[in-house]
């Protein structure tokens, strides 16, 4: 490494709801944040049309623009906000220490703090026309796109219970939902499978996949093709809805930071504080429950009074330990 290495208060990973909350309340506490925003600035909400259930937002707004507005708002306080991708991670695990990141696989970075906001990846089918129809009727959220598709016919693809829960989700609003399972059963526990069974205006399709999602512009209908029998058969649709899961985005911090079983970040108790001193976790990389932009929201700004604090703790550490020194007398 080069002896020329940036150093800064508090390096934010990943931009975001997280990330650009977590920048807004670094920068109020003169932490001069710096954020690399990744190879998607402003996340998942990018790719939404619309986001309708963000409080302030009286008649909605769409996510490029609402993401846009958020790095304003950081910048405005003070927020270096630069593109580039944080490749590899070096983390200290000192009380202390310092921590160092690697730019696009060129150039280091030291930080104080780190606030890691890198979100998580939806898994898609990786069908063409689910990819040309995304934001025009295809989503991965239905708790975030499913309120514009009241009163109308949608379908969904998944079998945990993840798929469950939003399927009923979108049965007490839409007129109908069809559910394609690809399997002979549902892996989703007894009683999401009780729900979804007892939920009238919910089909469940089971061996059942999608061969293709119909429309040019917006979602008009699919085509189902039974993985037993290959018949085919087409459906009218206005909503298509992917609940197979996702992908936290924490290849990077492997081997370092605690995670789970599916590679979320685990953070301690009700803090955002990970298992590394001054490294902490916020929005979808640590949460599988919830994946809501308030709540990354949320977890931003805990993420950024919880690096204030840990930074206010070291330099006050460091003042005790400096050697004091006595005056001089005449």
């Amino acid at each position: 490494m080069s002896e020329n290495i940036e150093r800064v208060k508090c390096l934010i990973i990943g931009s975001g709801p997280a990330g650009y909350t977590a920048a807004i309340y670094a920068s109020r506490a003169d932490l001069k944040p710096v954020m690399y925003t990744g190879m998607e600035p402003g996340g998942q909400l990018t790719t939404t049309t619309e986001v309708d259930n963000f409080p302030g937002y009286a008649d909605g707004i769409d996510g490029p623009q609402m993401m846009m507005d958020l790095q304003k708002q950081a910048e405005r306080f003070g927020t270096d906000v630069r593109i580039g991708m944080i490749t590899e991670v070096e983390l200290s695990k000192k009380v202390g220490g310092i921590h160092k990141a690697c730019v696009d696989n060129a150039k280091w970075i030291e930080a104080d703090s780190v606030i890691i906001s890198t979100g998580a990846t939806a898994k898609y089918l990786g069908l063409p026309s689910e990819q040309r129809l995304r934001g025009g009727g295809v989503s991965a959220c239905a708790v975030c796109d499913g309120f514009f598709y009241k009163g109308q016919d949608v379908a969904i693809v998944g079998g945990g219970d993840t798929a469950a829960e939003e399927a009923t989700y979108l049965a007490n609003i839409c007129n109908k939902v069809t559910m394609l399972i690809r399997k002979d059963y549902m892996k989703a526990s007894k009683a999401m499978q009780h729900r979804v069974n007892n939920t009238k205006n919910l089909e469940v399709r089971y061996n059942t996949e999608v061969d293709e999602i119909l429309g040019d512009q917006v979602v008009e209908g699919l085509r189902m093709v039974n993985n037993q029998t290959g018949e085919k058969e087409e459906i009218k649709i206005t909503g298509f809805f992917v609940a197979i899961g996702h992908k936290p985005n924490t290849e990077i911090f492997q081997g370092q930071l605690d995670m789970d079983n599916t590679g979320y970040l685990i953070t301690q108790g009700k803090t955002t504080k990970t298992n590394i001193p001054g490294v902490f976790a916020s929005g979808d990389v640590q949460d599988k429950v919830y994946r809501q932009a308030v709540t990354a929201a949320g977890t931003g700004c805990m993420a950024a009074l919880d690096a204030e604090r840990y930074l206010a703790e070291i330099e006050t550490e460091e003042d005790i330990q400096k050697p004091q020194t006595r005056p001089e007398t005449v």
